[in-house]
């Protein structure tokens, strides 16, 4: 029995819609990242990017559990001494809500050039409205929304 190999060539990429309301941001970013790489089809291969392409919508209604909004920071550095940046949560999910998603997907997928090209496929919105209404996308209901 031979093993299947996906070759880049053939991989037939789909759109997905996904609700972002009430959703935990770790649970969303690890489903969102599945679908990315393409764990969520048969045909997955470690190294071919066999993903799909994933719109996020409400990326404003994205829920952070227990304290987090207050004591969880993003750290950044400009290059420049002294350049630390930080941020907590409470102001970048009221601010850049869309940003934070990005990050935490992005830090769920492959630290190679195949994780870059993947999330070059990542679209998020902060409200419904999206601009791939031509690509038809099929709206997926991820697991783990809190009610």
């Amino acid at each position: 029995m031979k093993t299947y190999m996906a070759n880049p060539v053939t991989v037939e990429r789909k759109w997905y819609v996904v609700d972002a309301a009430n959703m935990p941001l770790g649970r969303l970013a690890s489903q969102v990242a599945d679908i990315l790489t393409g764990k969520n089809k048969t045909i997955y291969t470690p190294h071919v990017d066999t993903g799909d392409f994933v719109v996020v919508i409400n990326s404003d209604k994205v829920v952070l559990t227990g304290k987090k909004l207050e004591q969880k920071k993003m750290r950044w550095h400009t290059g420049y001494i002294g350049g630390l940046k930080e941020v907590d949560y409470g102001t970048l999910m009221a601010k850049n809500s869309d940003k934070a998603v990005w990050k935490a997907v992005k830090g769920m997928l492959p630290k190679t050039s195949l994780g870059r090209k993947q999330i070059t496929r990542l679209h998020v919105y902060k409200d419904a409205e999206h601009k791939q209404q031509a690509q038809n996308p099929e709206v997926v209901t991820l697991k783990g929304a809190i009610e």
